[in-house]
């Protein structure tokens, strides 16, 4: 079998790495990411480039892969990828469909609980003595709560299964499936059009691709929709939800949490925006980053790269 070029330009686990290393030759630089020079001179010289979601692969990136016959997505998102330019060169993409939905449902529903509990925030009033006991005294338990899901795929699925363990009532949507869909009897999992699901929850989960339809889905008038004291909850992508809306509505107490892991930026330049927002959760895009996904994703693309080149 010839040897091929495999660039690796976001950080990978260094045994898959190793995977990839025994069959072909490979650079593993996971700071490459930040060189954009650098990156198109080693990507023009590269069979296979992998990448997670900061690499832009795409414009000049894409236009410097020469000789690129895969990509390999160390994720399931592929809005950083020009999926049909790299169909018209020729390259095939591989996302790591599945290996994350585990982390990225643990996150959703340790997220929901926390802001229906709404007690989150108590460590440095306790700390510095205080003691808001009758405050916190008002949370809400997960179960018997409703829990809406847009987009019902892997992740969604998998989240609905953590949910009703709870004893939640969930319901989804996903624009893809008709109502009548076998996944909604085979989960357990009621359907709801749009409008319904929104303003039936309690929580809202947004496990939906960035694409024209998704752009701002959650607006001022839709996150209006949604019941007073409801959280938000979006891992999928920025430009999804409208933060500034978001903002309002949970300095307003229209809503009663939000947990963002995704912007519309990344990294997040500082915001007036969301800084003193109440009951409100931010982390850096790490849903679908666990140990043991990271595993998961790492070898799943090493094994679909080799099988690809055979």
């Amino acid at each position: 079998m010839t040897r091929a070029r495999i660039v690796i330009c976001e950080f990978m686990d260094e045994r898959a790495v190793a995977q990839l290393g025994a069959a072909h030759d490979v650079l593993y630089d996971p700071q490459l990411v930040g060189d954009a020079a650098r990156l198109r001179a080693e990507a023009g010289q590269a069979d296979v480039l992998i990448v997670r979601n900061l690499t832009q692969v795409r414009g000049e990136l894409l236009a410097a892969m020469a000789r690129c016959k895969v990509v390999g997505r160390l994720g399931v998102g592929l809005d950083n990828i020009d999926l049909a330019a790299c169909e018209a060169r020729g390259i095939k993409v591989i996302p790591a469909s599945g290996a994350n939905a585990l982390s990225v449902a643990e996150y959703v529903v340790a997220s929901t609980m926390m802001l229906l509990r709404g007690a989150f925030a108590s460590t440095e009033a306790v700390a510095a003595g205080q003691w808001p006991r009758a405050a916190l005294s008002n949370g809400r338990e997960a179960a018997g709560q409703t829990l809406g899901i847009i987009g019902f795929g892997s992740i969604g699925q998998t989240t609905a299964r953590l949910a009703l363990g709870l004893g939640m009532r969930v319901i989804a949507y996903d624009p893809a499936l008709m109502p009548d869909a076998p996944v909604f009897a085979q989960t357990g999992v009621q359907y709801g059009h749009l409008d319904d699901l929104i303003s039936a929850s309690d929580a809202v989960t947004l496990h939906v691709p960035l694409v024209d339809a998704t752009r701002g889905l959650f607006s001022a008038a839709r996150i209006g929709q949604m019941k007073k004291g409801a959280v938000l909850i979006n891992t999928s992508r920025g430009h999804i939800v409208d933060i500034s809306a978001l903002s309002a509505a949970l300095r307003s107490g229209h809503l009663g949490g939000a947990a963002i892991d995704v912007f519309d930026a990344e990294p997040l330049p500082a915001s007036a925006v969301l800084q003193g927002c109440p009951n409100l959760l931010l982390t850096p895009h790490i849903s679908g980053l666990s140990m043991q996904s990271n595993e998961r994703v790492s070898f799943m693309i090493a094994e679909r790269v080799l099988e690809s080149l055979k």
